[in-house]
């Protein structure tokens, strides 16, 4: 029996995901490769998270989204599953907003960062 958890997400951009967790300070390594679980289990994951317990935490794509996969028994960050997705999101969402702002002629004109943890951003295009 498996002790592995899938927990969906709406991540579907595998660049903006690894900006994500570098922004976050989180050590992560490219896949493919073996994410580590209970007695020897393993998960294949694109972007792996190793954890000092050995026991590992990935991301996978599974056709729509990457989704976590670990072994929630031994999960080992400063934050509670759901703190750490909610702040990998945030990071996230601001990569693709910015990514795609880039794509469609704007860049940042400000940036501003808020007491409750929300980011405002101004964007601007110049047009001839």
């Amino acid at each position: 029996m498996s002790h592995f958890s899938q927990i969906k997400t709406q991540i579907r951009n595998l660049e903006s995901l690894q900006n994500a967790l570098t922004d976050l300070g989180i050590n992560w390594k490219p896949g493919p490769r073996e994410v580590r679980g209970y007695q020897g289990q393993t998960h294949s994951a694109e972007v792996a998270i190793e954890q000092d317990n050995g026991y590992d935490i990935g991301f996978r794509w599974n056709g729509k989204e990457y989704e976590l996969v670990a072994d929630l028994q031994y999960w080992q960050q400063n934050l509670s599953v759901e703190g750490f997705l909610r702040q990998l999101t945030q990071r996230y969402a601001y990569h693709t907003v910015v990514k795609e702002s880039a794509r469609a002629g704007f860049q940042i004109a400000e940036q501003q960062q808020n007491e409750d943890g929300s980011i405002r951003l101004v964007v601007q295009r110049w047009s001839a």
